[in-house]
């Protein structure tokens, strides 16, 4: 192992251990649900994008192997993946909002906690994101960093160290060796960052189906509905505690919650409709990314991807855990579940709708919210046809969890 990735060690936190959890998923919708409010108008859009692109231009990461971006999204062939990661840097003006992990013998370096591919696929266009577990042990490829360092490539170890190791970049390499995935764009954000955009977005609206009091994020709610922004929603996002089992794969299901519930709020005139919240948005969450440089290179990049998604209903934007199985050297660490994951990248090649068959239990970070069907005048009975089923639809293995942004789920909170 390099020398720069010893210096932080990574600790098991599957387990019942004290460091508290990282940043949550709310980053994988940061760049599709920013397009998604620039699209309220392509001049607007336009604008924003050229006033602030010099930020995210300062900023900029090259991605290895990145062929020229074309001139149109459209030119992608199967369509085109972005992923987002999560880092748990401790800046100086949020540092004492957490504790020990900014200021203890766990606060050097920064890890990718939060691994996301968002796979936006051609027409019909559908958006799948894919979370990947920050323990997922698999093998890390030679990295540079900001720094021009050769780090070696290693054979076997937890997918968050991939940022110490060699930045966004090498989080990028990391997940397009594991997934078999051209990747053309990335971002990546901070605590902070997500604490400043909840904020410009005006809250997300939770649903908990048990109370959540978490000693170790500070997150303490009721059962019900809740509206939360801020630091609250980055305890939200982070608890890993305070849902299921208190594994990060149960905090990962709690984090799909909370990012459908931002999809739709994005996509509802809430959003769309109020010109100040899509500026101070666009503003802030421009302010708090570091992006590769095939996004910020060219502002009207961003306008693209949102032609490209502002039209995707709900039960098209499909969250999905990548799927694992346990680690038997190591029970706080998980390893591929290669077989599902192959039945998860045929589907997604497919460009198939994809259906979640697993079913929630105990241990899980959610549970189904079932709808309450209206009641309906009567009408006149027809027989359906049993032959009849959707074109191109593949049920996914029930070792894949997962739900769509049509889908109400609330958080299986516990108090801990």
């Amino acid at each position: 192992m390099s020398e720069s990735t010893r210096r932080r060690r990574t600790i098991a936190r599957h387990g019942q251990l004290r460091t508290p959890g990282p940043v949550s998923q709310l980053l994988q919708f940061i760049a599709i649900g920013l397009a998604v409010v620039l699209v309220s108008g392509v001049s607007v859009a336009a604008y924003i994008a050229y006033d602030f692109s010099s930020t995210v231009a300062a900023n900029a990461v090259d991605l290895d192997g990145q062929e020229a971006v074309p001139p149109n999204i459209g030119e992608y062939e199967g369509g085109f993946n972005l992923v987002l990661a999560g880092v748990d840097t401790c800046e100086e003006d949020y540092a004492a909002l957490f504790g020990e992990r900014c200021s203890g013998s766990d606060s050097e370096g920064s890890l990718n906690d939060v691994n996301l591919l968002v796979h936006v696929s051609e027409e019909p266009r559908r958006i799948t994101v894919v979370s990947f577990p920050r323990d997922l042990m698999i093998p890390i490829p030679e990295c540079t960093d900001d720094e021009g360092n050769v780090h070696s490539a290693m054979s076997k170890q937890p997918l968050n160290v991939a940022y110490t190791d060699g930045g966004l970049n090498c989080v990028v390499q990391t997940i397009s060796q594991l997934s078999g995935q051209e990747v053309q764009f990335a971002a990546s954000v901070t605590f902070g960052g997500v604490i400043e955009i909840t904020n410009a977005i005006g809250g997300v609206d939770v649903c908990l189906a048990n109370p959540i009091r978490d000693r170790y994020t500070g997150l303490d709610l009721a059962a019900g509905n809740h509206t939360v922004e801020g630091l609250q929603a980055l305890q939200f996002l982070r608890t890993r505690h305070g849902v299921g089992d208190g594994s990060d794969l149960g905090r990962i299901g709690n984090q799909q919650q909370y990012m459908s519930s931002l999809a739709r709020k994005l996509i509802s005139g809430e959003v769309l409709g109020n010109v100040p919240v899509m500026l101070k948005l666009a503003n802030t969450a421009l302010s708090n990314l570091e992006t590769s440089t095939s996004l910020a290179n060219n502002p009207m990049t961003i306008v693209q991807i949102a032609l490209a998604v502002k039209e995707i209903p709900f039960e098209d934007i499909v969250f999905v855990q990548y799927p694992t199985g346990a680690d038997y050297a190591d029970p706080n660490k998980v390893v591929p579940n290669t077989e599902a994951a192959a039945a998860l990248w045929d589907a997604i090649e497919a460009n198939a709708q994809l259906q979640i068959t697993h079913e929630n239990t105990s241990n899980d970070g959610v549970v189904v919210e079932e709808p309450t069907a209206p009641a309906e005048e009567p009408t006149e009975e027809v027989t359906p046809d049993p032959t009849a089923t959707p074109d191109n639809v593949v049920a996914l293995p029930n070792t894949i969890k997962g739900n769509s942004a049509a889908q109400q789920t609330c958080s299986n909170g516990n108090v801990r």
